[in-house]
């Protein structure tokens, strides 16, 4: 049994109980390091946000095209898109006549910091909202991006870069190989920003710090470490808001004041916590992570099922016809499993120790 004295938070893929069977190599490459680190002071611009200066969510609905039989197997929706494209352009075509197998409907999605001006250019994903098989190669036509109050704050455009691909045919006798997501994409600078959002960061001479990873003793240290710069001008109000009154001689010059706070050093308190991502395999423990003792058994089963084609031919004369056979082959093979105790004081150093001596993968199965 493995006790881990610590808060456990879900992360990308998600956490399962069965977890521990994935502490391998993330545990390897960050276990020794994190015992070993001393406590470090953070600038107070890197552990929090001035309220009125976050960023907002857009989205947009567009269609990308150029996918060389790609994209989407005649959807309504993307026949209906295509169609109204057409029609802006002069061309008047009844949506039953379009072939779309190279182009496909995405959902485009961005987020816009504040004080952005017109005309800076932010960063977009893409991602496939149909049945198309791959985005790869494909051109994002113009889609404008509204946030949530409906109206248009940038509009994206241009070629998309996936981070994966498909390859093969697929179907009976063929193969496919695929990495990652083919059908999402992102555009580096692919949207213009068209309108401004405003953004009142100072009020009544008072501002407000939002800490990204609220706690109580990180908000008080942080209105200490201020009041040393600044006597009384900053209070915690909670885990997550230290509010900051501005001195006198820095009344009328808000940038400049938000400029020399950003860069008072705080020591923010970390809390005992294991992050776990399924999906790539991937474990980050903090330092502050103890474990009693530990017991791990580990075994595998493997089931192989594999599939042939062959082919009968008949003698000759005998009037039969060549047909196609298909053959299916199933081994199963089940190493031996290890069982391994790790006596006190258990760190995470020797955790992942033990569990490179048994082999562990970093996935869960």
């Amino acid at each position: 049994m493995v006790t881990l004295h610590s808060s456990l938070v879900q992360r990308g893929g998600g956490f399962k109980k069965s977890a521990l069977r994935t502490l391998h190599s993330a545990v390897c490459a960050v276990g020794c390091l994190l015992l070993s680190l001393t406590a470090h002071a953070s600038r107070v611009k890197d552990l929090t946000l001035v309220e009125g200066g976050r960023e907002n969510q857009l989205v947009g609905y567009g269609i990308v095209v150029g996918l060389a039989g790609d994209g989407d197997s005649n959807a309504a929706t993307t026949l209906r898109s295509v169609a109204n494209i057409l029609e802006r352009y002069g061309l008047t075509v009844n949506s039953t006549d379009v072939k779309v197998k190279n182009a496909a409907a995405v959902m485009v999605t961005a987020d816009i910091s504040a004080f952005l001006k017109p005309g800076a250019r932010i960063d977009v994903n893409v991602a496939s909202m149909g049945d198309a098989k791959s985005l790869q190669g494909g051109v994002l036509l113009q889609t404008p991006l509204l946030g949530a109050d409906g109206r248009v704050y940038a509009v994206a455009q241009g070629p998309v870069a996936i981070g994966g691909f498909v390859g093969g045919v697929g179907g009976v006798g063929g193969a496919t190989v695929q990495k990652n997501h083919p059908t999402v994409g992102n555009i580096s600078s692919g949207a213009i920003v068209e309108r401004e959002i405003p953004a009142t960061f100072v009020r009544d001479n008072q501002l407000r710090l939002l800490l990204h990873n609220p706690d109580f003793t990180s908000a008080a240290r942080m209105a200490e470490a201020i009041n040393g710069q600044w006597p009384g001008a900053a209070n915690a109000v909670d885990a997550a808001t230290v509010n900051v009154a501005l001195p006198e001689n820095y009344r009328g010059r808000d940038v400049a004041f938000i400029s020399d706070l950003g860069v008072i050093e705080v020591m923010p308190d970390t809390l005992a916590r294991i992050v776990i991502n399924e999906r790539t395999g991937t474990i980050v423990a903090t330092s502050t992570v103890r474990l009693s003792q530990v017991a791990i058994a580990h075994g595998a089963l493997t089931i192989t099922v594999t599939s042939n084609q062959g082919v009968s031919q008949p003698n000759a004369f005998s009037g039969g016809t060549t047909q196609q056979v298909q053959s299916t082959q199933t081994a199963v093979n089940e190493t031996k499993g290890g069982f391994t105790v790790i006596n006190d004081p258990p760190t995470i150093e020797r955790l992942a120790a033990a569990l490179n001596a048994l082999g562990v993968s970093t996935r869960a199965t």
